[in-house]
């Protein structure tokens, strides 16, 4: 048993990241990096489930994850930690609470409601279908009877169980006073199902079990797609929220060093963090000084010198040497959970917004509802008998299935439409923000642009040739994902060979073997030691340098045709990035921005939203890092790309590729979205315009009215379906895109 997994026997650390269970055992969520490898991840359950007191091992693929649940008398933490190392699969204990996955939970229960609506709506058709075709080829009574008996048994389980949802739904909007879409659909599900049942029993009267299960399916289906879409967006960054490490090293009382919780640290303690590791805590470096690596909270990718008594702030990535520092805030109170917590709240307050009722639609259901109960007011009135199924009939023809699947329906389809092009819609109700926006923050590091190698200024040493430099280079760079190691490759032409022994040193570089001789490319601190720090890569073996590559700032692709997309759109485009004002300025100006701000805080890039917003704006924010995600939480909508920090993905609501022209594709579809959403709310009131006065006058049966429904749902079904994205934006010239025509096609 390795020494650091012996640490999770610890009383403080197991508490941090076991969760007890009712039946005696515990709860433990691995994140496993592996799991990428299809392979390790078959061997590594396999040698998981055969341990002595494991019980159940679940697979996260997306998220690499485990959730293994266990008798934590049998089997300790230490040794599923040591079985994971055994099979080469290095794990790293999670914090108890991401095991607590509401959104897991969820899909599961959607899962299993549309699966029951399902399959018990088929069957309630087919007896249904034999009824319809009775009215034309009479059948007898009792076989008449045998069908409507067993269209009922069908119908319940739909109604009893799968439409629970609804009730629920229309009860708590109830008990708020307020018309949320769910009250009418579960009243009229509801009448519908008691009055054909009533009529089952009697033996007599018309019956409509398959139009209240047919609307409980595709409203099913429709939510089960989006809670699916949203699931995946957290699967992918669920155990990245927070990058502190649980554990510490802290001097004692007596001048020893001793591995503690992170979250035993108080103000005053003095912290040693080795070399790769992630600061734990804020504090003021102790030694004479340091270089950190703060990427994962400022959004730059560029070295910071710290000195001693400057500040050092948690979640930033010790470079080159150990350091020491003494602690300032700890826990809760690190900057890097109050800038978590700053973006969850914002997160908090746009759910709220997303979650109220729309106005309209709360207008049309009060409406509805009101003229139903004036319908059956008049009917008991005039003709008593006929009351009753003209109410049903109303209800029916009333039904907001249109403004209820207008939405839904429309919002599926786009979301499968991006996916297809590259593109993951994880707020649905950020589409419609996304088509009215007229001011958007765009950050620059990493999200404008993005690191190059610059060949012309490449230096080689001991007559080696720049092309073989290189070859070397890239040989190195293909095993890692890093931005500065994807430069290297894009500008290596030819294949490059395989590497030996890669290893990559976080905030350092990569090692390894070709041809037997021992490379190492990175930071001139890893490279090639001894010499002075810069921000070129360096390639050296066991003798010394043997290249350095300049490294320089390139615009992402389709970055220049999406801003002057968005520009042209009428859309205010400003920059704000915390580089320095040179770097943002020269940035800005390639792109025409004349609106750009250098050395944003994480603060005032949210500040700037929340003005934006206070001044009537909608506001997009378009960000990569960390120090982002507080707007990014905060806007109308936002967007993040692929080699974006976790931290801003998991607070982004579109996740694009590696090419920002794809935030012009997504606006373009969702302009088109928005324009089918509001044809099916058309169409649904024309519907309703026409079929309720000739339904409150009982001129037309609950039967037709229920065909009637289904009819005007189809419709509005199969117009989502029509909807698709538009052509892709013409290729870039050398110097400029060209987007204006495209931009015309799809305004």
């Amino acid at each position: 048993m390795s020494t650091d997994n012996t640490l999770w026997a610890r009383p403080a650390l197991a508490a941090q990241v076991l969760a007890p269970r009712r039946d005696g055992r515990s709860d433990v969520l691995l994140r496993v990096p592996a799991l990428a490898d299809a392979r390790r991840t078959v061997m590594l359950q396999s040698t998981l489930e055969a341990l002595p007191g494991v019980t159940r091992v679940r697979v996260e693929v997306t998220a690499r994850r485990l959730h293994i649940t266990f008798d934590a008398a049998r089997i300790g933490l230490p040794d599923l930690l040591d079985a994971c190392h055994a099979s080469a699969c290095p794990a790293q204990p999670l914090r108890r609470e991401l095991l607590d996955d509401p959104l897991h939970h969820q899909a599961n229960d959607a899962l299993k409601r549309l699966a029951v609506a399902g399959l018990f709506t088929m069957q309630a058709m087919m007896f249904a279908l034999v009824l319809y075709l009775g009215v034309i080829d009479r059948v007898d009574a009792s076989t008449r009877q045998l069908f409507r008996w067993l269209e009922m048994l069908a119908a319940t389980p739909v109604i009893g169980y799968a439409a629970i949802p609804f009730f629920r739904h229309a009860l708590r909007d109830l008990r708020a006073r307020r018309a949320g879409i769910d009250v009418p659909i579960a009243i009229a599900v509801l009448l519908i199902y008691l009055a054909s049942a009533w009529n089952t029993l009697a033996g007599h009267g018309a019956i409509w079990f398959d139009s209240a299960t047919m609307l409980i399916f595709v409203l099913l289906t429709g939510r089960y797609l989006e809670l699916r879409a949203r699931r995946r967006h957290h699967d992918l960054d669920a155990a990245s929220t927070d990058n502190l490490p649980l554990l510490a090293t802290r001097r004692d009382a007596a001048g020893t060093w001793e591995t503690v919780a992170a979250l035993e640290l108080e103000p005053g303690d003095r912290l040693r963090v080795s070399e790769g590791s992630v600061v734990p805590a804020d504090g003021i470096l102790a030694c004479a000084q340091a270089r950190l690596d703060t990427s994962h909270h400022d959004g730059e990718s560029r070295v910071r010198h710290v000195d001693q008594g400057q500040p050092v702030e948690s979640g930033s990535l010790v470079l080159d040497a150990p350091i020491e520092l003494t602690v300032t805030r700890a826990g809760s109170a690190t900057s890097a959970t109050r800038r978590r917590q700053l973006a969850e709240e914002a997160a908090r307050q746009r759910a709220r917004t997303d979650g109220a009722a729309d106005a309209g639609v709360g207008r049309f259901i009060a409406g509805v509802l009101g003229l139903a109960a004036a319908t059956a007011a008049f009917w008991l009135w005039h003709d008593p008998a006929r009351a009753f199924d003209t109410v049903i009939a109303v209800l029916v023809v009333a039904c907001p299935c249109a403004f209820a699947l207008a939405t839904p329906a429309t919002l599926t389809r786009a979301m499968s439409v991006l996916a297809r092009r590259g593109v993951m819609l994880t707020r649905p109700q950020a589409l419609a923000a996304l088509a009215d926006v007229d001011h958007a923050l765009v950050d620059k590091t990493g999200t404008l642009t993005r690191p190059q190698l610059d060949a012309a200024a490449t230096l080689t040493h001991n007559n080696i040739e720049p092309r073989q430099a290189l070859a070397w280079a890239a040989a190195l760079a293909h095993g890692s994902s890093h931005p500065v190691a994807q430069a290297v490759l894009r500008a290596n032409a030819a294949t490059p060979a395989t590497a030996s022994d890669i290893q990559v040193s976080a905030g350092g570089g990569i090692s390894g073997r070709l041809d037997g001789r021992a490379l190492r490319l990175g930071r001139a601190g890893f490279a090639c030691p001894g010499h002075a720090d810069d921000d070129a890569l360096w390639l050296a073996d066991a003798h010394g340098p043997l290249a350095r590559f300049a490294l320089v700032e390139s615009l992402r692709p389709g970055a220049r045709s999406a801003m002057q997309a968005l520009q042209q759109a009428g859309i205010h485009v400003a920059i704000a990035s915390g580089d320095s004002a040179p770097r943002v300025a020269a940035i800005a100006a390639q792109l025409d921005i004349a609106d750009h701000h250098a050395r944003q805080s994480p603060d005032a890039k949210f500040e700037r939203v929340r003005a934006a917003q206070a001044a009537g704006h909608r506001v997009l924010v378009v960000g990569d890092g960390s120090n982002d995600a507080a707007a990014l939480a905060a806007a109308d909508v936002s967007a993040s790309l692929a080699g974006a920090t976790d931290l801003a993905r998991h607070h982004a609501d579109l996740l694009l590729g590696d090419d920002l022209s794809q935030l012009t594709l997504a606006r373009a579809l969702a302009r088109r979205a928005v324009r089918t959403m509001r044809h099916n709310r058309r169409w649904g009131l024309t519907w309703n315009a026409i079929a309720i006065p000739l339904a409150a006058c009982g001129l037309v049966p609950p039967w037709l009215a229920a065909l009637g429904m289904s009819a005007s749902s189809l419709i509005v079904v199969l117009n989502a379906l029509r909807l698709e994205a538009p052509d892709a934006p013409p290729a870039a010239g050398p110097h400029h895109d060209q987007p204006a025509r495209w931009q015309e096609r799809t305004a």
